[in-house]
């Protein structure tokens, strides 16, 4: 697995994120969010925030994410 650092954005929505990726040595060399980075974790400041659930169709550099805190939530109740 490769690690990413990136310039990007986050617009916080009910339960996760819009990711926007801004830097330009990542979009040089995939084009923005890719298939295969679904389920890649989200990590801030050194702290696991949340996965990458898919891409935007229509313009690559923008996926969704979702938090941490409502994956835990969903997996409690399926035990």
């Amino acid at each position: 697995m490769q690690h990413f650092r990136f310039g990007g954005e986050a617009i916080f929505v009910a339960k996760g994120l819009v990711i926007k990726i801004t830097d330009p040595d990542l979009l040089k060399k995939t084009g923005g969010i890719i298939q295969g980075m679904s389920d890649r974790p989200i990590i801030q400041n050194g702290k696991l925030i949340g996965a990458v659930t898919h891409v935007l169709i229509n313009d690559p550099t923008r996926g969704y994410g979702i938090f941490i805190e409502n994956m835990l939530v969903e997996a409690e109740k399926i035990k």
